[in-house]
């Protein structure tokens, strides 16, 4: 890979907001955007609270769990309540190791373990439900004796959560249609104050934002690329996997759609801001890289348009919301192809992918590398060929202070023909999906292998077709100077490969999928995936 070509950016982000208004604790019988519930504890009191787990108790106002033993539950209101939008300020005090633990707000509360729930932990915003399911989950960083104003909507089977004012994930569920509202606070000491709960639906769960971080600049002024996404919220037909998360990936839709016919006009038009649709008519060869910008989608016309010669750069954003689909990409000299950093949903589709084998191992790097906390990103239906490094996931064995909760990446329906290594090599992320896929005669030499993980990353891997692999999968071993990762493997074909190695369990996935029989996946890969297809 290639440096990057200007410092890491901050997220962009809103200034927090605080309720101001004093409130007593009333439950309210209006119907038209009624106050339910309110209350900021300024009487020295939790009258009208049960608890479940922790020490809570009412001090200067703010009302807190003391403990990091448990994971501990406050609740309040009616049991009959359906549409809701709980808010609070919420503050973390004392964080458990566990980096999934965390403080937040829940609605829809119909038992210690039925429930939904807005909670920041170390590193994300998340939307569970109950305990363990996480239903939807943004990159953040929550700061202990910071406070947060949370807010958690529950419109019918839509679930919209925002920090400090910005929606930032959104998710359908319908397993829980009534309940109180409540705090919670896992296996973390946390503070809360000014609890408001209303009747109003929530925003439209199609508007995610980048969240609000503490300290930020104001939001006053033109939206931002992240903004501006909400303008375009219907996905392409057929996206499925991590890209539809938190948001999910929307490209040019809704955009002027603009067709390119030299490799400059591609690079200015993928450079300019704003949201649009790049129709690549031909063969555009040039030479450096192209820095695709935020709300793209860049697609080729029929079956043999594309890009030679250069990189396409996806760097720096959240969400950067790019679709590369329906592309001819050949070999890049000392560079990947597609390069990912820093930068969340994204989905690569029926893409043919080669080089020459040949001079490949000195002359090219990835194809597809994704590097930095990269995050959301499906890749799905293309065509990989007669390349070394394939894929890589995760930027070296010393980068889990950045990695460690990104590099969530599904792979499916995907030909990989004569890569040798990297079909991907995961370092950190979880859970890297990989199912349906196609691999044949990754078997150059005894190192050969199709998927590893390493340095503790989560791969689910399942109904995947290895022909002639010398290797399915490491994990348990490591790979070269990495150390092992975590692998489950389900349901996959070998015919004269070597094994799939398992490790460990791996995190559950918060999508829906139905994974083709692997007795027919050879036969809709070869169909399917590639350019002309679509």
């Amino acid at each position: 890979m290639h440096p990057p070509k200007h410092p890491r950016r901050t997220m962009s982000a809103l200034a927090a907001t605080v309720l101001a208004t004093a409130f007593v604790f009333t439950v309210a019988t209006a119907a038209n955007a009624a106050t339910l519930l309110s209350d900021d504890f300024d009487d020295g009191n939790a009258g009208g609270w049960s608890t479940s787990g922790g020490s809570w108790s009412v001090s200067s106002g703010v009302y807190s769990q003391s403990g990091t033993g448990a994971s501990a539950k406050a609740s309040a209101g009616q049991t009959s309540w359906t549409t809701a939008t709980v808010s609070a300020r919420v503050r973390p005090n004392t964080f458990s190791g566990n980096g999934s633990r965390g403080v937040g707000v829940t609605a829809r509360v119909q038992s210690t373990s039925s429930f939904y729930a807005l909670v920041v932990t170390p590193t994300a915003v998340q939307l569970r439900k109950g305990a363990t399911t996480t239903l939807a989950s943004a990159s953040f960083t929550a700061t202990p004796g910071t406070w947060y104003t949370l807010s958690l909507s529950a419109t019918g089977g839509s679930l919209v959560g925002s920090v400090n004012g910005s929606t930032v994930v959104t998710a359908s569920d319908a397993s829980y249609s009534t309940g109180r509202a409540g705090l919670l606070a896992n296996y973390t000491a946390g503070s809360f104050d000014d609890v408001v709960v209303t009747d109003a639906a929530g925003p439209s769960p199609s508007q995610p934002q980048s969240p609000s971080q503490p300290g930020s600049p104001s939001s006053s002024g033109p939206p931002s690329q992240s903004q501006s996404q909400s303008q375009n919220p219907q996905p392409p037909t057929g996206i499925l996997g991590w890209a539809t998360q938190a948001g999910g990936t929307t490209g040019g839709s809704g955009g002027p759609t603009v067709t390119v016919s030299t490799w400059a006009d591609l690079r200015t038009q993928a450079q300019a801001a704003g949201t649009r649709t790049i129709l690549v008519d031909g063969m555009l060869s040039g030479s450096g890289t192209i820095e695709v910008t935020a709300n793209k989608t860049i697609r080729g016309v029929g079956a043999n348009s594309g890009v030679s010669g250069t990189t396409l750069n996806i760097e720096d954003m959240h969400p950067a919301n790019v679709i590369i689909q329906n592309l001819n990409i050949r070999g890049v000299p000392g560079g990947d192809a597609i390069q990912i950093e820093n930068a969340t949903h994204i989905w690569l589709d029926h893409n043919t992918m080669q080089s020459t084998i040949e001079s490949d191992v000195d002359f090219y790097d990835g194809m597809i590398d994704m590097t930095h906390a990269a995050d959301y990103i499906t890749v799905s239906y293309n065509i990989v060929r007669n390349h070394w490094k394939t894929s890589l996931v995760g930027h070296s064995d010393g980068n889990g202070s950045e990695d460690i909760g990104h590099l969530r990446i599904t792979y499916h329906h995907n030909w990989f023909d004569r890569t040798f290594e990297r079909s991907p090599r995961v370092r950190f992320g979880e859970t890297v999906h990989v199912f349906n896929n196609y691999y044949t005669n990754v078997n150059n030499n005894a190192d050969s292998y199709a998927i590893a993980s390493t340095e503790n990353a989560g791969l689910l891997v399942e109904a995947n077709v290895f022909e002639n692999v010398q290797q399915a999968c490491w994990s348990a071993s490591g790979y070269a100077d990495s150390g092992p990762g975590r692998l489950v493997a389900r349901n996959n074909s070998l015919t004269n490969s070597g094994p799939c190695e398992v490790n460990g369990t791996v995190a559950a996935l918060p999508y829906s999928y139905s994974p083709e029989n692997v007795g027919t996946v050879k036969a809709s890969v070869t169909a399917n995936a590639g350019t002309g297809r679509i």
